[in-house]
């Protein structure tokens, strides 16, 4: 299965990751022509997080027991069986916010303008994820791993480490 590892030490928050999976999941991929006239910003699978001088893109870990699927009161959020990737049915979503609440890494959100769930869905329809793509200085990387992590950081791990 295809994940993207974040790493961390070579992370400077910049965003373009942010940015640009945004505009990919909005329509495009040329930034100022998809988000120029949209009522609402866009929204993508991943979030930046900053602790001082610390960086991080953080984003759904589609996790082996992934309690997101577990707790959606629709089956909307499910996991692919050929991609073993965590994707949102927003066809079933109502936007009941329930995923976001047991997701341990804050990866999922909700689009103002549908007020549905949103998360990485791994830019299936890319041979290489629009996030790492863009990423200035190779803090992306495109991983074959075996199995998903686990829903739950060890103790001690200040980050998720596989995406």
């Amino acid at each position: 299965m295809r994940r993207v590892r974040v790493r961390q030490e070579f992370c400077i928050g910049c965003g373009l990751c942010r940015v640009h999976c945004e505009a990919h999941h909005a329509g495009g991929d040329d930034i100022a022509k998809v988000l120029k006239n949209r009522p609402f910003p866009a929204v993508g699978g991943i979030r930046i997080e900053q602790r001082e001088i610390e960086c991080i893109s953080v984003r759904c870990q589609h996790c082996a027991d992934a309690p997101c699927v577990d707790a959606c009161l629709t089956g909307a959020m499910h996991r692919d069986e050929p991609t073993g990737l965590v994707l949102v049915d927003s066809e079933k979503c109502i936007g009941c916010g329930t995923c976001m609440l047991v997701c341990s890494f804050g990866a999922i959100t909700k689009d103002p303008a549908t007020g549905k769930a949103v998360k990485c869905d791994g830019c299936q329809d890319r041979e290489i994820p629009r996030c790492v793509s863009v990423c200035p200085n190779g803090a992306l990387v495109v991983e074959e791993v075996i199995q998903a992590v686990a829903a739950v950081p060890a103790a001690g791990d200040r980050y998720p480490i596989l995406v």
